[in-house]
This record gives C-alpha cells, structure tokens and sequence, in this order.
C-alpha cells in the first residue's frame, strides 16, 4: 500500500476533533426527520488506535463526513481521538470518555486484549461498545468486521479457478502474529490444500505496504520459476510494479483495493492485469457508528455484525467510482460499496476530506 504505513504501526499522532450540536444556521429538517431526532442527541466517540496510514485517515474521514449528514446530524454529537497506537494513552482517552458520560464508543484498538479491562468499566457504567477492524476479545463489546478467513478464501479461489486448478503462485502475506495476516493465510491454505497442482513456490511478507511489498518481490523474483499466479493480502500494486521492473508478465492477480491495483486492472503503465480486488472497507467506521445509533435509538438488537467485502473485477472495476485515475496509488478504492445491495454509498470527498456528500446517508445493517 504505497506510501503509507501498515495499519497496525504507530505514527504517534494524538489528533482529536468534535463535532457540535451542528444546528447553527437554522437549518430546516423534513417532518420525517425532524419526528425521528431525539430530543437530545447520542454522544458517540470514535477511540481509533493510531492514524499514521491512507486506510486509518480514510476511516477517520468517513466517519467525519458521516456525522455532517442526516440522520447523524440531527441525532448524534460526535467525537474522535487518535492514540498513537499506544495502548496506555489509549485506555487514557477511553477512561476520560466514561468520564465525560458518552453514550457510545467505537473502538479500534491497538491490542486484541489491552483494552479489555477498561472497555468491561465502560460497559459497566451503561456505555455502548462496538469494536471493529482491530477488534477486542471482550466480551461485552460488540463487533464489527469482516470475515477474513473468507478473504483468504476467496483470493484463493480466483486464482484457481483462473489457472484451471494448475499453476505457480506467489503468497504476499501481511504483518505475522496478528490475528487478521493468521486468518487469511489460513483461508488461503484452506483451497490451495484442495488443489495440489497449485503450488505456493513461494510465500513472503508485503507488511500490507506497498513500498516493501515491491522492495521484497523485487529481490525474490530473480530465484523464481514462472509465476502463474498472485495472491497478495495487501501492497498489491507494488507487486505489479516489482513485476514489471523485472519484465516478467502480469499473470492473474487476486489482491487488496489499491487504487494502482485497480488502475492496473484498467490498463496502467502500458500494461492490463486480470483481478479481483478486495478489501477490509474504511467504512467500517460508519457501520459501527450506524450499529451505536441504533442501538441507543432502540431500534436495533444488540449482536455482531460481520459485512461483506466489497470487491471489483475486470468486469465492474469503473473509471471514477472505483478507481479513479488522479487519486494516489495508494488510495483505498473500498471506502464505498456499489451494486443495488451496497452496505454504504459514499463520495469520495468523504475519504479524502472528510466532506459531507449530497443527501441522507443510507447504512444497510444487516436484517435484526
């Protein structure tokens, strides 16, 4: 993931916002809507772990621009804190907005279990927890995510199904000892343990960075056989890259929502890669705040929720709503779904500047 850090890395940032009660400038509201506000609004905090890549700030973005628009306007007064991926200064922050009496927060953590004991406080105290992407083993807080054995899965299958069940491919694995680079390969190892005619001639780490994901291939390739196939859990356009500075063709790739993978898929470079591009969504940020609100809205049941990936072929990959040509190559593509059963529909100026996009925002939980 070009030019960013892997997500689970500190930068150190402490930056924290908040969004007020937003009704200055007399703005009108539908009967609807106006019905449906509280009379007062749901305090719901945003505890993110660190912001020092492009997939955290798009999160954070998202989750900004969300709370400009109905219905969390009318009903939610939000807030964000950035730790550093510190997990003392984070259970700081998360201690300072018990005792601020919020009545939601929306973690991601720095560590599976460091936070557990002052989330159990929070829960405690009639405090709403929803943890997603890193998320806690706590058992009180509810989870957000996405099913990542099935990431690795459906990589997997792809390429099979793409080199008729025969061929050589390449694993680009992610951080090692997190539960999410566990998973996948897991998933991945799962199909390849069904197909004996593909072989895995070689498995490295990509750190889910882009730079040292086409710094390690390019000093892998030069000892490998034909490449029939990629399967990359992220940094995926950097791989091509690496690939192409060795001038070795692009054989089918199965990777991330780079936004230079996609271009790729389009046509990149002077050269055209066949792939399926998927990814764990920033919006995640937005279904855990859309969960909190109606929770405490009683609106919804208390449970785990665990969304699709959305994903692009050669097929549906399109020029300026999922790949967009004068964006970095780095940029992740999934900050929105598409297709008539998207989970969320954002604009892009909600993830690269945390700008309110047109109309109401529609968040598709799964059915109570």
């Amino acid at each position: 993931m070009t030019g960013r850090f892997t997500r689970r890395e500190a930068l150190g940032l402490g930056a924290a916002g908040l969004l007020g009660a937003g009704a200055a400038g007399g703005v009108l509201l539908s009967p609807r809507l106006a019905s449906a506000a509280p009379e007062k609004k749901f305090k719901i905090a945003l505890s993110n772990s660190f912001i020092g890549n492009k997939w955290r700030i798009e999160m954070e973005n998202v989750f900004k621009a969300a709370l400009q628009m109905e219905p969390f306007k009318s009903q939610v007064e939000g807030s964000w804190f950035n730790s550093g991926n510190d997990v003392s200064k984070q259970s700081q922050q998360i201690s300072n907005l018990i005792a601020k009496k919020v009545d939601a927060i929306v973690v991601n953590a720095a560590s599976p279990t460091g936070l557990n004991g002052i989330l159990t406080q929070a829960s405690e105290r009639g405090i709403l927890v929803v943890s997603f992407d890193n998320v806690v083993t706590a058992p009180s807080a509810l989870k957000v995510n996405t099913d990542q054995v099935a990431f690795g899965r459906q990589l997997a299958e792809f390429l099979v199904k793409k080199l008729n069940g025969k061929g050589n491919v390449i694993m680009v694995t992610g951080v090692a000892g997190t539960t999410v680079d566990e998973d996948r390969n897991k998933g991945a190892d799962a199909v390849w343990a069904q197909h004996p005619d593909i072989k895995v001639v070689n498995r490295y780490t990509g750190m889910w960075d882009s730079a040292t994901a086409e710094r390690n291939t390019a000093s892998i390739l030069p000892s490998l056989p034909q490449i029939d196939g990629i399967w990359c859990q992220g940094g995926t356009d950097g791989v091509l890259k690496a690939f192409i500075s060795a001038k070795r063709p692009l054989p089918p790739t199965a990777g991330e929502a780079e936004n230079g993978f996609r271009k790729f898929m389009l046509g990149y470079m002077d050269h055209k890669v066949d792939g399926l591009s998927i990814g764990q969504p920033p919006f995640l940020s937005v279904i855990s705040l859309e969960l909190a609100r109606r929770i405490l809205d009683k609106k919804y049941p208390k449970k785990d929720i665990t969304i699709p990936f959305p994903f692009v072929t050669n097929d549906t990959v399109k020029q300026g709503e999922t790949v967009f040509e004068k964006l970095p190559d780095s940029f992740f593509t999934d900050f929105t779904d598409s297709g008539p059963n998207a989970t969320v529909k954002l604009c892009v100026e909600a993830a690269t500047d945390g700008k309110p996009c047109p109309g109401e925002l529609n968040v598709n939980l799964p059915s109570a």
